[in-house]
């Protein structure tokens, strides 16, 4: 298959990497199961929703970890996290050229609730951890289901971040906004309002993805590859985060609450407000078109 989108997990990781270099840890034949859903009666996956293990991409080692969106939108419980935990520790000590997670999550598996909040703390914690012992961590988004919740906020943890121009990334998904505020304020069957503030585009365009691809295998790989020889970040830093910090509150300032209100398309607005061009046509543009408006400003 050449869309990343129509994959399945194991079939993206098959198409990714070098060929026949995929070795699973605790694959589905070890039945690696959640005991929480058998006590619900809810029916299970023997892999639990994700695989991991090691590849080359393009001869180098690098530890992977690919969710299955179609088993629970690739929800996380107590031992899907424990996987990828024991993934990044594993790298830690091992020390591959990086680590690839191939996300596609809708957070928190809720029939496990404080079980999977604290296996997506533990995820992100030994993830920091990894970045810190200078073991890059690179996340590909491009998945039916998107990412979201607490893996939205795994995804933004890491070095490097790749989407897909179909890809979407936030903490609250469409669905969770609408059924809190309403449909009034967040309609989750409107497409062209969903992507525009989740989408691809729109994270390229407030950087907010370090790099965007076409629905592709092969450029997702080509992508990874440019992540792992240049990660947009490196370890953790203290100058880092206050960098960061700084950034939020001038996007922040860009629009008062009482402008957002006054605008009709508010996604539009922002990018005008960062000095994008073109804003009406992104949504017909691909993936090249829309990298070339991202203007230099809005990185600093």
């Amino acid at each position: 298959m050449s869309s990343y989108l129509e994959c399945s997990a194991r079939q993206r990781v098959q198409a990714l990497f070098d060929a026949h270099s995929f070795h699973e840890w605790l694959p589905p034949a070890q039945r690696l199961s959640s005991p929480h859903l058998a006590q619900l009666g809810v029916p299970s996956s023997f892999d639990d929703g994700v695989a991991i293990g090691q590849a080359l991409l393009d001869g180098q080692t690098v530890y992977i970890a690919a969710q299955e969106g179609e088993f629970m939108g690739g929800g996380v419980g107590e031992v899907h996290g424990a996987k990828l935990v024991g993934l990044l520790r594993r790298a830690m000590i091992d020390r591959p050229a990086g680590v690839i997670l191939l996300l596609e999550s809708g957070g928190v598996r809720l029939h496990e609730a404080n079980a999977g909040l604290i296996a997506v703390s533990e995820v992100m914690r030994a993830l920091l951890d990894t970045r810190n012992a200078d073991v890059p961590v690179i996340a590909l988004v491009g998945g039916q289901n998107g990412c979201f919740g607490g893996m939205g906020i795994v995804a933004r943890c890491t070095n490097h971040l790749i989407m897909s121009d179909v890809g979407r990334l936030a903490m609250s998904g469409p669905e969770v906004i609408e059924a809190s505020h309403g449909v009034e304020e967040y309609d989750s069957q409107d497409r062209a309002l969903v992507w525009q503030t989740s989408g691809g585009k729109h994270r390229w365009l407030t950087a907010d993805c370090d790099d965007l691809v076409s629905d592709t295998v092969a450029a997702f790989r080509a992508a990874a590859l440019r992540g792992l020889k240049r990660p947009a970040r490196g370890p953790v830093t203290l100058e880092e985060l206050e960098q960061e910090h700084r950034l939020l509150a001038q996007r922040a300032a860009l629009l008062p609450v009482e402008q957002w209100e006054q605008t009709d398309n508010q996604a539009q607005t922002l990018w005008q407000a960062l000095g994008v061009k073109q804003t009406d046509q992104v949504g017909q543009m691909d993936a090249t078109a829309v990298k070339a408006l991202r203007s230099q400003e809005v990185l600093s």
